[in-house]
């Protein structure tokens, strides 16, 4: 099976199609078979179908699909529409949307899985299919498995005769019910935001962001936004990752025009960046400890997040004497563990805030309402609500494979340094020291490896991630 391989061993440099528990991604275009090409998005969607199928018991699944603003959306929905219907599936498409508000929908439409369009923080070349089950989660390991075992047996597949075709409906306008969702949970205070006369800056990176932030925003009795990159046409005015170095417009618009904070999104809206009052990046890493620091202080309980995410995390919840959780990266992976342990927050430090009384799945509208309550309710700036937590420096490093067996590396590593550091195989490998962590596994995004570390300085977070490059991968 020529795809599985590709989920187990990410070598293939050369090539732009990558299968994993994040979805189908690739870029548009090429030969097939090494890329999004219309032939890969039909018979992965009727793969998916076929999937969908033999878990449903009605006659007529029922699958939602939403996607973001890419040029390649339209395209990529048409293709996924008639495959779904080919094999008898009731298909509600909801049009532009975040990943969030896709989520939300399958679980209220009581459907029995969904497709979201969307190659997340990928450039405009790239698109993807993720792939949802009936909880409007992303399916696991052994369910991608199962899909490649009909995408393997595609030339064998028998498709619907005429008089068992499926159906195409236009869904509602589900952003406006995920708005009122979020404003109806006990822990945003639309009121204490309205007294606030907030003035909010967002940059929404020409994508849905653009549909639902301002109306969130609206929603929560923010005095004025200032918006940028707010027109949904899916050419990204900038790298769409909400990293620091991409969001120097945005930083200077909060500086110059005197907002009281800024938010950054990716394309479909499931990471959130801030932006403090004075134009400073507060950190993606950060996104989620200020926003657990608040749910903590009203509702106590665990908290997780992946191997690769900040200690500050683990600081606040001991903070408030709760127990703090580490999964394998992958929100998948950390939906599971915050099931497990009954988390009351939980995501990735790549600004993915997990709020389950919402529901499973990162969402930076929810990071939005939660954020903008803290603010209100104490009364602090970003930039004070910043330095409530330890100054943890992270370095997040890219390494190739170069035909390599990540295995043979990983045992390398391992018989290096196994007496001295704490060793964590979860997920790729961790190693634990006394000042700091490096992380080590494969991309589910990027054929490449990803090598994470954290200290107390900058300059010792880049000599932990340096010295594993340096000396297991520049070879």
């Amino acid at each position: 099976m020529f795809l599985l391989s590709l989920i187990e061993n990410l070598n293939f440099l050369n090539m732009s199609l990558i299968v994993s528990i994040s979805g189908i991604r690739g870029t548009i275009g090429g030969e097939q078979g090494n890329n999004l090409t219309p032939v890969e998005v039909m018979r992965f969607s009727a793969s998916y179908a076929m999937w969908v199928r033999e878990n449903s018991k009605k006659d007529k699944p029922k699958i939602v699909i939403g996607r973001d603003a890419r040029i390649s959306g339209e395209m990529i929905a048409r293709i996924v529409h008639g495959a779904l219907m080919s094999l008898g599936c009731e298909v509600i498409d909801i049009g532009l949307a975040t990943t969030p508000t896709t989520e939300i929908a399958v679980i209220h439409e009581l459907a029995d899985g969904g497709i979201i369009i969307t190659a997340s923080h990928n450039p405009m070349e790239w698109n993807a299919l993720k792939l949802l089950n009936s909880q409007g989660e992303f399916i696991d390991q052994n369910d991608i498995e199962k899909i490649l075992d009909f995408y393997d047996s595609f030339e064998k597949l028998a498709f619907n005769d005429v008089e068992s075709l499926g159906i195409l409906l236009d869904g509602i306008d589900y952003v406006y019910k995920h708005v009122d969702l979020i404003a109806a949970l006990d822990l945003v205070d639309v009121e204490s935001i309205r007294d606030k006369k907030f003035t909010v800056a967002v940059d929404c990176i020409n994508s849905v962001g653009a549909l639902a932030i301002p109306v969130l925003l609206k929603k929560l009795g923010v005095e004025k936004i200032i918006e940028l990159n707010c027109v949904p046409n899916g050419r990204f005015a900038h790298t769409p990752e909400p990293l620091e170095q991409n969001l120097t417009e945005l930083m200077n618009i909060v500086r110059q025009k005197g907002a009281d904070v800024g938010f950054a999104v990716d394309p479909d809206v499931d990471r959130l960046a801030i932006i403090s009052e004075d134009g400073s990046y507060f950190g993606e890493e950060y996104t989620l400890v200020a926003v657990a620091d608040y749910v903590l202080q009203h509702n106590p309980g665990g908290t997780v997040s992946n191997l690769s995410s900040s200690r500050a995390l683990r600081d606040v919840t001991q903070k408030y004497g709760q127990q703090y959780h580490a999964s394998a990266v992958g929100e998948l992976n950390v939906v599971k563990k915050m099931k497990e342990v009954s988390a009351v927050i939980g995501g990735e430090g790549n600004g993915g805030v997990i709020y389950p009384a919402l529901h499973y799945g990162r969402d930076a509208l929810v990071g939005i309402g939660l954020f903008l309550s803290y603010m209100a309710r104490s009364g602090m700036k970003p930039s004070q609500i910043r330095k409530l937590y330890t100054d943890y420096h992270m370095a997040k490093k890219k390494a190739p494979l170069k035909g390599i067996q990540f295995h043979d590396i990983l045992d390398r590593i391992i018989g290096h340094y196994k007496e001295k550091a704490e060793i964590n195989t979860t997920d790729g490998l961790k190693l634990d020291f006394d000042d700091g962590w490096v992380h080590i596994r494969k991309s589910n995004t990027e054929p490449i490896v990803r090598v994470y570390s954290e200290a107390h300085t900058q300059q010792r977070a880049n000599e932990l991630a340096d010295e594993i490059i340096d000396k297991f991968f520049n070879h």
